[in-house]
């Protein structure tokens, strides 16, 4: 019987580094945004590689939840689901997926918005996926499931004890090798890799709990107040 984890975050907040984390275990198998093609197409987004990965993916909602509810890849016992909630803007939600094990990743809009201005530059609420991000946390409370929630700063603090107990919440033996990996691209990488991941390709474990939170200014600043509203009603739940 295979664990499916389906990790719901924000662009730019450790979602990455939590797959390579995963990925890690021998017993894991990842998948990378699964819905992002699907999400481009709909929309049209006008993303960085956004024709590349159109043409790399499934690109049917319908398609992907339904390879997403069967077989692990490998047939693996854990399957390490990584979502984006603002991507979910086809007929597939989190409700199609009352059988997966849900987590949340969240992160101070302030670093989210000046990581994200680096990458792509001046970001819109849309692109930070905040509101649906507590819509979906707020739709696995009222199912009465109990979801853990891992806020980036406090995890990055002591990447250890935080992966210990989202281990236990999850309910899978806590295992040491998901503290360290290989650097570089991996192969379950989707194909915008090489634009975003600079970073994580470089790493081989968690890097250091982050510094003061970065001064903003402009339509910036007035983002990330719009944003802390959502982000300070799940910081309760954090591990």
């Amino acid at each position: 019987m295979t664990l499916r984890i389906a990790m719901w975050s924000g662009p730019r907040n450790i979602s990455t580094t939590m797959m390579r984390s995963f990925g890690a275990r021998a017993d894991c198998a990842v998948s990378d945004e699964p819905f992002y093609g699907a999400f481009l197409k709909e929309t049209g987004a006008d993303h960085p590689m956004a024709a590349e990965v159109i043409a790399a993916m499934d690109c049917d909602w319908a398609s992907v939840a339904e390879t997403l509810r069967g077989p692990a890849p490998g047939s693996k016992t854990v399957w390490y689901q990584k979502h984006m909630p603002h991507h979910m803007e086809g007929p597939i939600s989190i409700r199609d997926f009352p059988g997966h094990a849900h987590a949340f990743l969240i992160r101070e809009p302030e670093r989210v918005i000046a990581s994200y201005g680096v990458k792509r530059g001046e970001a819109r609420f849309e692109d930070l996926g905040y509101a649906r991000l507590l819509e979906y946390f707020e739709w696995a409370l009222s199912e009465g499931l109990d979801p853990p929630v891992i806020d980036t700063t406090s995890f990055l603090a002591d990447p250890a004890t935080k992966l210990g107990l989202l281990c236990n919440r999850l309910g899978i033996a806590r295992d040491p090798a998901m503290l360290a990996w290989q650097p570089g691209i991996h192969p379950e990488d989707g194909v915008w890799a090489s634009h975003w991941y600079d970073q994580v390709a470089r790493s081989t474990g968690f890097g250091p709990p982050p510094g003061p939170l970065p001064e903003l200014g402009g339509t910036a600043a007035e983002l990330a107040r719009q944003c802390r509203f959502y982000y300070e009603a799940m910081l309760p739940y954090a591990l």
